[in-house]
C-alpha cells in the first residue's frame, strides 16, 4: 500500500482533482478527488492514465548538448554557461528581435511563465509565442474590443441556464468547462431545459441534444448572421438591455437589415423553419452559448467570435444569470496587448501582432526563414512541441534547422527537442510546485497549487529555475544583499519587510522581482515557483483582495499571506475569491462600462458574408474535393503530453473518420490504410467509416504522429496543414483544409 496524495490533472485545462497513490516513487493508482471543489470527484480516462505521462521511456533526466548529430550529457553549469554566452552573442550582434520565447502556456504548469517572460523582456524582446495564439487570437482580440480587455472571456452559466446553444464544441469529449460530460448529461435529461448543437458531425454531444443542426462545414458565420437578422426582423431583441448595457449597435445594425436569411440557411444546408425555431428559443428563453475550435479555427474565425457577441448582446445574454458570464481570475492568463499601441511590436516578415501577449506560432517559420536583418535566430521552447502541436511540420523543421540557437526545456525527448542544440530536463507537474490560472469557475475563483508528490530522477529542474539560472548568468539580476538571503530563512513577515526595504533602494529590483524571489525565498521554500506565488499574492491588485474578502478572507495587510497559507494548507485547492454575482457587468473594462458592439475593422468582412458569395467561396478545387477537419478532441488524445501509446492499447485512437457514401464512392473500406493528401503534404492513416461523419467532410485527431522509442505512432495531422493557411490574426484554418483521400 502506497501513500495517497491530493493533486490535480495536468493533461487538459480543467485540471480535475486527483487522488494519486504513490509506491516506490511511482504512480500506481489514480482516482477522482471528491474534496476538490471544482471537479467534485469527476475524472476522465486521461486523468486515470496520467502515470503514462509521468513514467515513460522518453523522459529527460540530464542536460544534453548536440555534438555533430548526437546528444552528449553535460552539466547544468556547462549548459547554462554556453547557452547564455551564445544567446548574448546573438542579441549583441543582431538585436533583441532576434530572440523569441515559445512557452509559458502549458495545460498544467503556468508558473514558469513568470520567469520566462521576465527573461525575454529583460533581454529586450517582446516575442512570446504560445498555444493561446494558435487557437484563440481572433476571439481574444474581439473580447478586447467588446469587453475592454483581451483576457475577459465569457463562459456559459450552465448550472442556471434553460437553453444551451453549442457551436462546434464536443464537450462530451473535449471538456472545456468543469465536469462537462456530467453537466451536459444532466441538462439533456431535464425536461424543462434544452440542449441544441450546431455541428457538421453527429458528435457524442450532438447525440444528447434535443436539436442537432448538421451545418455545412465552413458556413458558421452565415448561420450566425442569419440568426441575428431573424431576431431583428421578428422583434425578439432585448431593447432595454441594448439601451442600458451596450453601445455601437446602431452602427452595425444595418449589416443585418435586408439580409436574405432564407438563402443563407439554404447555403448552410439546414432547414429554415428549424433554424428559425432554434433562434426563437435562444432569443426568448434564459439561454447561454458555448463555442469552441469548430468556430475558432474555421472560416471567418474572428468574425464568428464577433457575431457571437452580437447575438448574445441583442438577446441580453451577456453578464446575465443563466446566460454567459465573465468568470473571475486569480491572475489573467495574458496581458492586454492592443496592437494600436505603438509600443507593441509587430513581427518583421509577416507584420503580425500579439493578442493577450502571444504572437501566433503559425508565423514563426516565416520569421526565421526571412532574409530580414532582424529575423529570428534564437528560440527557447518550453512546454510545447511545435513540430507536432502547430501547423505545418515541414515548415517548422526547415525553419528550426536554420536557427543559430534552439533550446528546449521539456519533460521528454519530443520531436522539437530532437532538433535542438541544447535540451534541458524539466520536472513534471508531479515533481514540482505548480498550478494554472485558467478562469473556469463562476462566481467563485478556484485555485490549486500542486505540490511535489514524486522525487525527480536524474537532474531535472523546475522550468522557472532554468530561466532564473540563465538570467543570473546573463547578469540580469541586480546584486542581492546577504541580509535578504538571511531574512528568507527567518520567517515570511521578516522577509517581506526586508524585501520592501531592498526594493526601495535598488531601482532594478521590481523588474527582476521573480528572479530575486526565486534566489532568496525560493531557497527557503524549496521552489522558485512557490516563491513566485507568494510574491504574486502579496503584490496583487485591489480587485483580487476584494474578491478574496467576498470569499471569506480577512481584509487587511495580512490578506496576501493568509491566502498563501490557505493554499499551502489545502492541496485539494481553495476558493480564493468570489466575484459579485449580482453585478457581472462590473467585470467589463470598457471606458463606459458597456459592451461595445461596433468593431470597424470587421465590418467589411461582415458585409461580404451572404449566400451567393459564400456559395462561390465554398467551391472546392477538383484535386481536393473533401474538407479535412485537422484536429479533433477525443478521450484518446492529450495534445503531445502522452507520448507512450500504451495508454491507448487496443483502441482505435487515431483514424480518419469518413461518411459511408464518401467511402463507397472511393471504393474504400473500414479499417484499411489510406493516404490523405493536402497542399501541405501527405499522411497515411487507418480509415474509420461511420454515419456520424458529415458527407464530404473527413476528420483526423491531433496529438499523434509522435516518435516513441524510435517508432512513429499514428498520423501527424500538422503534416497536412499549411502555416500560411491562416486568418489575419494568425489563427490556422484547421477546420477547413481541402484534401483528397486515396487507397494505398
Amino acid at each position: 500500500m502506497g501513500k495517497i496524495f491530493k493533486t490535480g490533472c495536468v493533461l487538459c485545462a480543467q485540471n480535475c482533482g486527483l487522488e494519486i497513490e504513490v509506491e516506490n516513487n511511482r504512480i500506481v493508482k489514480v482516482r477522482g478527488d471528491k474534496s476538490n471543489a471544482k471537479s467534485e470527484g469527476y475524472i476522465c480516462r486521461k486523468g486515470l492514465n496520467v502515470a503514462y505521462h509521468q513514467h515513460n521511456a522518453d523522459r529527460l533526466k540530464y542536460p544534453l548538448k548536440k555534438v555533430r548529430d548526437k546528444f552528449e550529457r553535460i552539466s547544468w553549469d556547462q549548459a547554462i554557461d554556453e547557452i547564455a554566452t551564445k544567446l548574448k552573442g546573438i542579441i549583441d550582434e543582431y538585436g533583441p528581435r532576434s530572440f523569441a520565447y515559445m512557452g509559458g502556456g502549458g495545460q498544467g504548469c503556468h508558473f514558469e511563465a513568470a520567469f520566462g517572460v521576465r527573461l525575454m523582456r529583460s533581454l529586450g524582446s517582446q516575442y512570446q509565442y504560445s498555444a493561446l495564439a494558435q487557437e484563440f487570437s481572433g476571439a481574444f482580440w474581439v473580447c478586447g474590443r467588446t469587453h475592454g480587455k483581451q483576457y475577459l472571456h465569457d463562459q456559459p452559466d450552465v448550472d442556471n441556464t434553460d437553453v444551451l446553444l453549442i457551436f462546434g464544441w464536443n464537450g462530451m469529449q473535449s471538456h472545456q468547462i468543469p465536469q462537462a460530460p456530467r453537466k451536459l448529461q444532466r441538462l439533456s435529461k431535464d425536461k424543462d431545459k434544452m440542449l441544441i448543437v450546431v455541428d457538421p458531425r453527429k458528435t457524442e454531444t450532438a447525440k444528447l441534444a434535443d436539436i442537432h443542426l448538421p451545418i455545412r462545414p465552413g458556413t458558421d458565420a452565415l448561420l450566425l448572421k442569419a440568426m441575428i437578422s431573424l431576431i431583428l426582423k421578428e422583434g425578439w431583441e432585448n431593447k432595454a438591455y441594448l439601451a442600458d448595457h451596450t453601445s455601437g449597435f446602431d452602427s452595425v445594425k444595418s449589416c443585418f437589415e435586408n439580409f436574405d436569411a432564407r438563402a443563407a440557411v439554404k447555403t448552410c444546408s439546414l432547414d429554415f423553419e428549424q433554424v428559425r425555431e432554434v433562434t426563437r428559443l435562444y432569443a426568448t428563453r434564459k439561454s447561454s452559448l458555448r463555442y469552441d475550435l469548430g468556430l475558432f479555427m474555421g472560416r471567418h474565425s474572428a468574425l464568428n467570435s464577433y457575431l457571437i457577441v452580437i447575438l448574445q448582446a441583442i438577446c441580453g445574454r451577456l453578464c446575465s444569470p443563466g446566460g454567459n458570464v465573465i468568470n473571475g481570475h486569480l491572475m489573467p492568463i495574458g496581458p492586454h496587448t492592443d496592437e494600436r499601441d505603438s509600443k507593441i511590436w509587430r513581427t518583421m516578415a509577416t507584420n503580425s501582432f500579439p493578442v493577450c501577449g502571444s504572437f501566433p506560432p503559425n508565423v514563426m517559420p516565416e520569421e526565421i526563414l526571412s532574409d530580414h536583418p532582424e529575423r529570428l535566430r534564437a528560440v527557447i521552447v518550453t512546454q510545447s512541441n511545435p513540430l507536432r502541436s502547430y501547423a505545418d511540420t515541414t515548415a517548422y523543421e526547415k525553419a528550426f534547422q536554420r536557427l543559430d540557437l534552439l533550446v528546449t526545456g521539456e519533460v521528454a525527448m519530443t520531436e522539437t527537442a530532437a532538433l535542438s542544440h541544447y535540451v534541458l530536463p524539466s520536472r513534471t507537474g508531479y515533481e514540482s510546485w505548480d498550478g494554472t490560472f485558467f478562469p473556469m469557475t463562476y462566481p467563485g475563483i478556484y485555485f490549486q497549487m500542486r505540490r511535489p508528490i514524486l522525487e525527480p530522477e536524474g537532474e531535472p529542474l523546475e522550468l522557472g529555475e532554468v530561466h532564473l539560472r540563465l538570467a543570473d548568468k546573463l547578469g540580469l539580476i541586480p546584486p542581492i544583499p546577504e541580509s535578504l538571503y538571511q531574512a528568507a530563512f527567518a520567517d515570511r513577515a521578516t522577509f517581506g519587510k526586508a524585501l520592501m526595504e531592498y526594493a526601495m533602494t535598488e531601482p532594478k529590483a521590481l523588474k527582476a522581482m521573480p528572479f530575486i524571489l526565486g534566489k532568496t525565498l525560493g531557497k527557503s521554500l524549496g521552489s522558485v515557483h512557490l516563491a513566485a506565488l507568494w510574491g504574486m499574492l502579496l503584490a496583487a491588485p485591489k480587485s483580487l483582495y476584494k474578491n478574496a474578502v467576498r470569499a471569506g478572507f480577512t481584509s487587511g495587510p495580512g490578506l496576501g499571506e493568509e491566502l498563501f497559507q490557505q493554499i499551502l494548507d489545502h492541496p485539494e485547492g481553495i476558493w480564493a475569491g468570489k466575484i459579485d454575482p449580482e453585478n457581472n457587468f462590473a467585470e467589463v473594462k470598457t471606458e463606459d462600462g458597456r459592451i461595445h458592439l461596433f468593431i470597424p475593422e470587421l465590418i467589411d468582412e461582415l458585409n461580404t458574408v451572404e449566400a451567393a458569395r459564400e456559395e462561390a467561396a465554398l467551391r472546392l478545387p477538383a484535386d481536393f474535393p473533401l474538407i479535412l477537419m485537422a484536429g479533433r478532441h477525443t478521450d484518446k488524445n492529450a495534445n503531445t503530453l502522452m507520448r507512450d501509446p500504451a495508454w491507448n492499447e487496443g483502441k482505435r485512437a487515431c483514424t480518419l473518420v469518413m461518411h459511408p457514401e464518401d467511402a463507397a464512392a472511393l471504393n474504400l473500406k473500414d479499417t484499411e490504410q489510406v493516404r490523405v493528401i493536402t497542399e501541405a503534404g501527405t499522411e497515411e492513416i487507418e480509415l474509420e467509416v461511420t454515419d456520424t461523419a458529415h458527407k464530404g467532410h473527413v476528420v483526423i485527431p491531433h496529438g499523434f504522429g509522435m516518435i516513441y522509442n524510435g517508432v512513429k505512432y499514428g498520423a501527424n495531422v500538422n503534416r497536412l496543414t499549411k502555416n500560411t493557411h491562416r486568418d489575419q490574426f494568425g489563427t490556422p484554418i484547421h477546420r477547413y483544409v481541402p484534401c483528397r483521400v486515396e487507397a494505398i
